[in-house]
């Protein structure tokens, strides 16, 4: 696996897992069946089942389940005297015994939907005392595993023997989290994995914004350190139980990783290596250092190995950037899959279209970030171009020199990290990985952001509320734009057709991107002539939703906008007549975001006009908006496009991450008072 985490390495040789679920995952807040989570979770073991993996279930649910059911029984049964009575809490045993059979009768639909054959097992503490019991449990799990048939292990706690199932931890095993450490053990299993409410073992609390997700459990270096929240709302343990589980599994020789169960595909990313979760594992000692790497660690680090590609010459620094293409190029597969992975979480857990389309790689997206990367590569070296020469005087030569302008912070609203991994493998060791940092939490981000005595630029990569936070957030300079508002005016002389083409790309050739046309601003006359009318038919034949300005909103019979300052990143744009070209650019220049804006003429003299007066990043003539881009530009690749006034505006490419060195080159000068210098000033041939 292109983006395995060294530490996930043994994924490779697992063939027989054991996977316990949790109540807290198998149902809602109300104590219902979470059925979304249940499929997905039924969906993965299909699929690895078809790949060959020995999957084995452990489930919790049952108990909560049943008490859920006879509460609802016990009230349809109950008089209105007895509901004013005290009301005696259910017999837990009685509540096992109903949930199980529920339980199991919904495995068995899902999995039979799936064309997948299901087994129930159930076990006391008991039971595992008896040798005989033992292997015949051995005996019959092999054979059901042999015909691909998914043993589902629960405990049967409505004739457990324990008095108090849920309080009493004494015993083989102590709850389903045990249970499933003592199964993984006996039946010699390769993995554990452990699925919860959340995303794996924090430091503290995970409610706690200073706590942070551990990725590989140390023992000696995290038994004293972590605080535990509460206990699972509906089970047992919580966290406290599935961390003793996993330890005691682990130093058993069982490697254990706790996930979040809400997540899509969480267990294939594990199994894909993927650094999701927390890894138990009896080497982990040997793996994760015993000091956690800081922010400010982490930027020093980029700086270092800065200066060290820096020092290559232009042909090694070439080359590294044409093995990043190339390793691009032969991870695409890989890299593909866990951005549909990413896409399907993020749609689970309901986030905005917009950012979905962000995160989402299009077919040839990988390719085309290759040819841009090589496009980078064979460009002439913009480091340490002599950009001007100066004789100041007799001996006395200076140099104003093309310099990187540092590190860069670049922060993602929504990008898959496998790209970084990716890359990060194809730098080579003399430079080292950590020329790239990589981190995933906000409170890492938070602490990047202070640093402004080692960190140049932040470039931040998302939605406008993005963007105003980071800048309202940090010292260090920000090349961004918040907005990207973009126009396209429809002058009186435009050609209709060529009219039509650019409106429908500038919006719906990528309507999420930020140089997609948000406003079209028509000329007066194109309303008595029909020529509005055949626009705004194209437009909601692409299924575009129209909103208006004052004028438009009344004659187009559609809704008004609630504001003209407002970047919807979706199939939806602005309408609104303007009197003349004056009038559009004073509509931009009030509201738009000073990105990228168009005019449509066949009118010269309009179009100069336009061109000269508008004051934005980028202003086309006859030419779609989506063009302001990077790569379209030639610039070789892009990373960001800036609305600010500064020395980078508009798509922003390899020149303006570059700053400039002063060199001076002398045989023995000294100031002296300028007593002895006697300076000319001469501008000479860079070439002498």
């Amino acid at each position: 696996m292109a983006d395995m985490d060294g530490s996930r390495a043994f994924v490779k040789d697992v063939k027989r897992l054991v996977i316990k679920v949790g109540t807290a995952v198998v149902t809602r807040n109300d104590g219902r069946l979470a059925l979304g989570r249940f499929g997905a979770l039924c969906e993965q073991l299909k699929e690895l089942n078809s790949q060959g993996y020995e999957v084995i279930l452990v489930t919790s649910g049952a108990v909560g389940l049943g008490r859920q059911r006879l509460r609802y029984r016990k009230l349809v049964n109950s008089s209105f005297a007895d509901l004013q009575k005290p009301q005696v809490e259910l017999d837990g045993k009685a509540c096992a015994a109903v949930g199980q059979n529920s339980l199991m009768a919904l495995y068995d639909t899902l999995f039979n939907e799936l064309d997948v054959s299901s087994a129930q097992l159930l076990v006391t503490d008991s039971d595992f005392r008896d040798k005989d019991f033992r292997k015949q449990l051995n005996v019959t799990v092999r054979s059901l595993l042999s015909l691909k048939v998914i043993p589902i292990f629960n405990e049967n706690d409505a004739v457990s023997t324990r008095k108090a199932p849920y309080e009493d931890s004494s015993g083989i095993f102590w709850d389903n989290d045990s249970l499933a450490a003592l199964l993984a053990l006996e039946l010699k299993a390769d993995l554990l994995v452990l699925l919860s409410d959340v995303e794996g073992l924090y430091s503290g609390p995970p409610s706690d914004p200073k706590s942070k997700l551990i990725h590989t459990y140390v023992k000696e270096k995290h038994r004293h350190e972590i605080t535990f929240g509460d206990k699972s709302r509906v089970g047992r343990g919580g966290m406290t139980a599935k961390v003793k589980a996993a330890v005691n599994a682990a130093y058993a020789g069982i490697p254990v990783v706790i996930t979040s169960g809400y997540a899509a595909k969480n267990i294939i990313k594990v199994l894909q290596g993927q650094r999701i979760g927390t890894l138990f594992h009896q080497d982990a000692h040997f793996w994760e250092p015993t000091k956690e790497v800081s922010a400010r660690e982490m930027a020093v680090a980029a700086r270092e190995r800065s200066r060290r590609l820096q020092a290559l010459s232009s042909q090694e620094r070439k080359k590294i950037l044409l093995d990043i293409a190339d390793a691009l190029e032969a991870n695409e597969k890989l890299i593909t899959i866990e951005n549909e992975a990413d896409v399907a979480a993020a749609q689970e857990a309901g986030y905005e279209k917009s950012l979905i389309s962000r995160l989402a790689l299009k077919p040839g997206k990988i390719s085309n970030l290759a040819k841009s990367i090589r496009v980078l590569a064979n460009m002439e070296d913009p480091i340490g171009r002599i950009l001007k020469k100066t004789q100041l005087a007799d001996g006395l030569i200076l140099e104003k020199t093309s310099s990187p302008l540092g590190v860069l912070l670049i922060v993602f609203e929504s990008r898959p990290d496998a790209l970084v991994q990716v890359i990060t493998e194809a730098i080579p060791d003399t430079i080292g990985g950590q020329v790239i940092g990589l981190v995933t939490s906000r409170e890492e981000i938070s602490d990047l952001l202070k640093l402004d005595d080692v960190i140049d630029l932040v470039i931040p990569r998302g939605s406008n509320k993005l963007v105003s936070q980071i800048k309202s957030s940090t010292k260090i300079p920000v090349l961004g734009h918040a907005d990207g508002i973009c126009h396209v005016y429809v002058d009186k002389s435009a050609d209709l057709d060529m009219a039509k083409r650019i409106v429908l790309d500038a919006k719906t050739d990528y309507p999420a991107a930020c140089n997609a046309m948000e406003t079209l601003l028509v000329h007066k006359d194109l309303v008595h002539i029909g020529a509005l009318n055949e626009l705004i038919v194209d437009l909601r034949v692409e299924g575009v939703n129209l909103y208006g300005g004052p004028r438009a909103s009344s004659l187009l019979n559609i809704p008004q906008a609630h504001s003209f300052h407002h970047e919807y990143n979706s199939m939806a744009c602005t309408v609104e007549i303007v009197d003349d070209v004056a009038a559009a650019i004073d509509h931009i220049h009030h509201h738009g975001s000073a990105h990228t804006d168009c005019i449509i003429t066949e009118d010269q003299e309009i179009a100069e006009v336009f061109l000269h007066q508008v004051d934005s990043a980028a202003v086309f003539h006859n030419a779609s908006t989506r063009f302001c881009d990077g790569a379209r530009f030639g610039l070789g690749a892009e990373v960001g496009i800036s609305t600010s006034r500064i020395h980078a505006r508009g798509p922003v490419g390899v020149e303006g991450l570059l700053t400039t060195k002063w060199i001076l080159k002398g045989s023995g000068q000294v100031v002296d008072g300028d007593k002895g210098v006697m300076y000319i000033h001469k501008d000479i041939p860079i070439d002498s």
